[in-house]
């Protein structure tokens, strides 16, 4: 294959935004250089003053494939992501049939993904109530046999997760399963809400009005993360397991995860663009679009969430993307008890946080940090996903951080074309995305094949 060069004013390296060229060969960077120092044989891409940024990774997506893609699935998914500048997701082992709690199960996986995809992807292992031993009660667990097979780490919930089939684990479940989750050295992601709390405020708000915002909120306590992560801090220093903390909304939690970090605790963590966009304050009543859980909170609190960026204390941002049929979102009674919990947003992640993220003083190189660097890391792909140096796949997203656009269903790509940004004004346009340096996404434009493939840890690509 030819050498290229991909030549912009603004490149997101590892060491700031310079002006130069990125050289590809095999898909591979194969260096930095200036622009002059481009080799007289070498395919230019010029995009002037068009950023050059690494292709994201999402590690909190929701293909829900195989098995329900009525509510999304491989190609839906991956094409929406390359759209929104994603060129590689982890899924989540929930929400798909059967859910990603067996070898079996992700084998189905494998097969479902096979010529279906426009960016790459990772699975993660779900930790559930009865996989922490084989079916015969031996001390042979799932959660060993799926790292032997690939993923790269694992996902629970301690809340009931709103669908039957990937069932919630309790502290003695927890328990049981951490020596596995240990010995494996691979990260556990958490759903950190205890349901001792929700259950408490929901039994108080039953004669509520579920169609206005405030009562969802109420019933949804901050205690509820609070008390899970002190819980999950506890845990972690017992056994010894790398923790992430997934979709933190709670500001009020930061301090203690803080004081973890400061322990040396191998604990990570997560919010996601609602979080830092919406606020409970300019949520209407019966706009489910904005259900999700745990819930979006106060105008303080998200301020307070932007601190916890800036101060290194989150980590990454994901975008737990959650999509499902227009029916289940209950639009037209308005219900948040009954409507189902979760915001899509693969395709417009990327401008909703520049839009928050640069009225803040942010610069381009947070949001790479934010949505390429560390989930890459977290997705343990780093050496070849998620940076802009030799040695990485050739994957960028060109984006033009100047040009603002309004939100249409047209933008969206994934299944169902509905989401609370519509009609909002954001800033910064994705203009291609190149999976190891070919186009997936150009001005509009798919590639005609997909060229996603799965990877498995280390970023060891395979071929079923």
């Amino acid at each position: 294959m030819d050498v290229q060069a991909f030549v912009s004013r603004r490149v997101a390296t590892p060491d700031g935004i310079r002006p130069g060229a990125v050289l590809v060969l095999d898909g591979k960077i194969r260096g930095f250089i200036q622009a002059d120092q481009i080799p007289a044989d070498a395919q230019v891409h010029n995009f002037g003053e068009a950023a050059i940024l690494p292709g994201l990774v999402d590690s909190h997506v929701h293909i829900n494939d195989p098995g329900r893609t009525d509510w999304e699935g491989f190609e839906t998914a991956t094409r929406a992501a390359a759209a929104g500048g994603y060129t590689t997701l982890v899924d989540m082992p929930l929400n798909c049939l059967p859910a990603t709690t067996t070898v079996a199960a992700l084998a189905a996986k494998r097969k479902a993904a096979q010529q279906r995809c426009w960016v790459d992807w990772l699975a993660w292992g779900g930790i559930v109530r009865n996989n922490a031993s084989d079916n015969a009660g031996n001390n042979q667990s799932e959660i060993e046999a799926l790292a032997a097979a690939g993923v790269p780490g694992f996902k629970c919930f301690l809340i009931h997760p709103g669908i039957d089939g990937f069932t919630m684990v309790t502290e003695p479940e927890l328990r049981a399963a951490l020596p596995h989750v240990a010995r494996t050295g691979l990260p556990l992601l958490v759903h950190a809400e205890l349901p001792g709390p929700v259950d408490e405020a929901t039994q108080r708000l039953r004669h509520a009005d579920w169609t206005r915002y405030s009562t969802y909120l109420q019933s949804r306590p901050d205690e509820a993360e609070i008390a899970a992560i002190r819980l999950l801090l506890s845990l972690c220093r017992e056994y010894k397991f790398r923790l992430h903390i997934v979709h933190l909304s709670t500001s009020r939690a930061l301090s203690q995860l803080c004081a973890a970090r400061a322990e040396g605790l191998p604990v990570s963590v997560e919010t996601c663009p609602h979080y830092l966009d919406f606020c409970a304050e300019e949520i209407s009543d019966g706009a489910t679009l904005c259900k999700c859980a745990p819930p979006i909170r106060s105008r303080e609190n998200r301020e307070r969430l932007w601190q916890g960026l800036k101060d290194g204390i989150i980590d990454l941002v994901a975008t737990d993307h959650s999509p499902c049929p227009p029916a289940m979102k209950r639009l037209d009674e308005g219900n948040f008890k009954t409507a189902w919990g979760g915001i899509s947003s693969l395709s417009l992640a990327l401008p909703v946080m520049w839009t928050e993220a640069s009225r803040r003083g942010f610069a381009l190189t947070d949001l790479t940090r934010w949505m390429s660097e560390q989930p890459a890391r977290l997705a343990g792909c780093a050496a070849s996903k998620g940076r802009i140096a030799e040695g990485c796949d050739a994957d960028f997203v060109i984006f033009e951080p100047e040009a603002e656009f309004v939100a249409t269903e047209d933008r969206l790509h994934y299944r169902h074309a509905i989401s609370p940004y519509l009609g909002k004004r954001l800033r910064g346009v994705v203009k291609a995305t190149y999976l190891r340096g070919k186009p997936a996404f150009n001005d509009g434009q798919f590639s005609v094949e997909p060229r996603g493939q799965e990877l498995r840890r280390a970023c060891t690509t395979t071929h079923d």
